[in-house]
């Protein structure tokens, strides 16, 4: 009974809860791998999770859910970077106002816009001629919505830019060595531009997936720090997509255990505390950011802005 819980339940749910975390860490990696911290993830989420939701429910809409959401984090990609690449803004902190601009945003327009949670019809599984139909396998992977489809296409496409393009080699030059990029002609603001403000998109699409892929509906903080879990994968993944997907796949892996815990402590005949279940996959991103930490090199230029002639 555990195995079958563990191979359909718990796996198939962590596919759809890794669907936030792969969207903004992918956005947060191509702003990293150009030299920019970005810690207003979680409240461009956030503010992406209510444009969509609340523009779906006025017009019914998952497309123009879909199109609010990916405006909403232009914008705040442009005014992040504005920050911390045109204003060299300390990006710690920087980051860190943005937060708490889009989680007191969010939460008013909610409150005045819209009162109480109200759910909305978000987007519906897409069946895969024979694929939905294999056994366990079907289940699994290919029994979901398109929203999370689109997080994990996001992976091998981040890796395929960054790695065998030439727009991926002048990020990289930037966040290493943004001196001699300049000296070759790269427009160092640009890049950063390009990347934070992607990171943003990316970063509300994530919300998005959360009010009108996954949950249906928004309230107030409804991303609860997966924002910052996911600046953390980043770290994790030493800034490598598929590394940052596979710890992607761990945090939400734990959460779906947790969401299971007690079908699992039936199964097991034993009581698990429901205070370790709930802090478990803080735990576990800690214990991995340990690990993590001892064999990774971050980019040169991480956080450090850029001046010409320094």
């Amino acid at each position: 009974m555990l195995d079958e819980i563990f191979r359909t339940t718990v796996l198939a749910s962590a596919i759809r809860l890794a669907t936030p975390y792969i969207f903004a860490s992918m956005g947060e990696t191509f702003s990293q791998r150009s030299g920019v911290l970005n810690l207003g993830v979680e409240g461009i989420m956030l503010l992406g999770a209510f444009a969509s939701y609340y523009t779906v429910l006025e017009t019914g809409s998952l497309v123009l859910g879909l199109l609010a959401a990916i405006g909403t984090g232009l914008l705040m990609g442009l005014v992040t970077a504005f920050v911390s690449v045109t204003l060299k803004a300390e990006q710690g902190i920087s980051g860190i106002g943005i937060y708490l601009f889009g989680l007191g945003l969010s939460e008013m327009l909610f409150k005045r816009l819209v009162g109480t949670p109200t759910h909305v019809k978000g987007f519906p599984k897409v069946d895969i001629p024979v694929l939905t139909d294999l056994p366990v396998l079907g289940e699994v992977l290919f029994n979901h919505n398109i929203m999370i489809y689109l997080a994990f296409l996001t992976v091998p496409l981040s890796a395929c830019i960054l790695n065998r393009t030439t727009l991926g080699l002048q990020i990289r030059a930037v966040g290493q060595t943004p001196e001699a990029a300049d000296a070759m002609g790269i427009s160092v603001a640009r890049v950063r531009y390009f990347t934070v403000t992607l990171g943003g998109v990316m970063s509300s699409l994530a919300g998005a997936s959360l009010s009108i892929a996954l949950v249906n509906f928004f309230q107030g903080n409804l991303t609860a720090g997966q924002g910052f879990i996911a600046v953390a994968l980043v770290y994790f993944g030493a800034w490598r997509p598929y590394w940052v997907m596979a710890g992607a796949m761990l945090f939400s892996t734990v959460n779906a255990l947790q969401l299971q815990i007690k079908t699992i402590e039936s199964a097991l005949s034993f009581d698990i505390p429901d205070e370790f279940a709930v802090m478990a996959p803080y735990v576990v991103t800690i214990l991995t950011l340990i690990i993590a930490s001892q064999r990774v090199e971050q980019p040169t230029a991480l956080t450090k802005p850029f001046e010409r002639g320094e």
